[in-house]
């Protein structure tokens, strides 16, 4: 089965249960198997059947982030600044890639973070502590948002006493504009667009957000995390993108994964804020200690310098012609499997992806039981509960397998029993 599950297996047994420090240490080769022989039940994703939370871009891209975050796995983000001089220029390097790529404009700056979720966790604390220093008593201030929006906005608006107001999305799967617009209160902190949304592949309308953001004086968020390090090579290969990134006035924050579709070593996303200013409010400075000043960008303390050294090394090691190469193979592999879905007669793809998501609905079929069958040939994915959907994350590598899962999507069309108009319950995605 590939149930997604919000809690790792055996967390609720970790509450009652203890294990004890071995006595005297192990050989790392007993380690080696051992730790080899826990994977066996894991996803495939070596053998390219994992749809989801892996980015597989080659060997030769792994082995290339694996070497460099191990060069640095020791070296400590929290003292580029000081002992590891190599880290700040490695970050301001991928920063100032990231800006360069996103159109973003002079002055414009950002940092690395831990992934997307900490990327928007910052967003929406600068835009609070923005408000506040202007005089805003920001307690319930709502960040609007499509429904399709990332539950990473909900998360972060939990711990910063803020709300979150979800819209729904369009006969298009895109942000309803007017919709949004109709939801504005005086308590609207912050609009939302992503590029693309997670569920459905679809970049919202972010040039019609950032005219309503300026019109407003509102700040708006541009959550590129899946297509940040994609997007713009597609747009270079010839795919018709509608604007998302900086060159929309409005836009004045966004957020990037390096560990998706920049291939790089988990965890490594970006934060980009369109003014320095701006990104003064997302830095926290504490001097109420015996140590003297401490200032940190990010959530962290401590941050992995193997993330920051992996990112720059896979970043100049495909460069503009790899990232174009491997963004390339995503698009075409994807429109293979629409070819193939159109074809059946049975499956549907849900709204119009442009990049390496997608999502397949039926409305003929139990289309969570074709998931099951699928799911018995190895093949791991997330589903959709609206519309129920087997939804997919492609990577370059996909294209040598595209071929075997059509035709066992075919297959499992065959056994998968009709509809019964009954909602069933997608996996939960962690």
């Amino acid at each position: 089965m590939n149930d997604i599950a919000t809690m790792p297996r055996g967390s609720r047994e970790s509450a009652t249960l203890r294990k004890t420090l071995p006595r005297s240490g192990r050989d790392w080769p007993a380690l080696e198997k051992e730790l080899a022989a826990m994977g066996e039940g894991d996803a495939r994703w070596r053998d390219l059947r994992t749809a989801v939370f892996v980015f597989h871009a080659g060997d030769d891209v792994l082995e290339v982030a694996k070497s460099a975050y191990a060069m640095y796995q020791s070296e400590n983000g929290l003292g580029a600044g000081s002992a590891f001089p190599s880290l700040a220029k490695m970050e301001s390097d991928v920063v100032a890639i990231g800006l360069d790529l996103l159109n973003a404009p002079e002055g414009a700056c950002g940092d690395m973070t831990s992934g997307g979720s900490e990327s928007i966790f910052l967003a929406l604390k600068t835009c609070r502590d923005q408000a506040r220093a202007k005089g805003a008593d920001t307690r319930d201030m709502q960040a609007l948002m499509p429904r399709s929006a990332h539950p990473a906005f909900d998360k972060a608006a939990s711990w910063l006493d803020l709300q979150i107001r979800r819209v729904p999305v369009g006969a298009d799967c895109r942000a309803d504009v007017g919709a949004m617009a109709a939801a504005l209160s005086e308590r609207t902190l912050m609009l939302v667009g992503s590029a693309p949304c997670f569920p459905y592949g679809v970049i919202d309308p972010v040039d019609e957000l950032g005219a309503l953001a300026v019109e407003r004086g509102i700040w708006l968020h541009v959550d590129a995390c899946v297509g940040g390090y994609f997007a713009p090579f597609a747009r270079m290969n010839g795919v018709d993108l509608p604007a998302f990134d900086f060159s929309v006035p409005g836009v004045r924050s966004m957020s990037a994964d390096l560990h998706k579709y920049g291939y790089a070593a988990k965890g490594a996303s970006t934060l980009f804020h369109r003014d320095a200013e701006q990104r003064d409010h997302q830095v926290f400075t504490c001097d109420a200690w015996p140590v003297g000043t401490m200032r940190t960008p990010s959530a962290a303390g401590t941050r992995p310098g193997g993330a920051i050294a992996s990112a720059w090394a896979v970043l100049h090691y495909l460069g503009e012609a790899g990232y174009r190469e491997k963004a390339e193979r995503v698009v075409r592999t994807r429109e293979r499997l629409e070819a193939a879905i159109a074809a059946t007669g049975e499956l549907r793809v849900v709204g119009s992806p442009q990049l390496g998501l997608i999502a397949y609905a039926s409305d003929t079929l139990d289309i969570h039981a074709v998931g099951d069958h699928l799911a018995e040939q190895g093949w791991f994915s997330a589903r959709l509960d609206d519309p129920p959907a087997i939804h997919l994350m492609l990577s370059p590598e996909h294209d040598r397998v595209i071929d075997q899962y059509i035709a066992d999507l075919r297959a499992a069309l065959r056994r998968a029993p009709a509809s019964d108009g009954k909602k069933r319950s997608a996996a939960r995605y962690n």
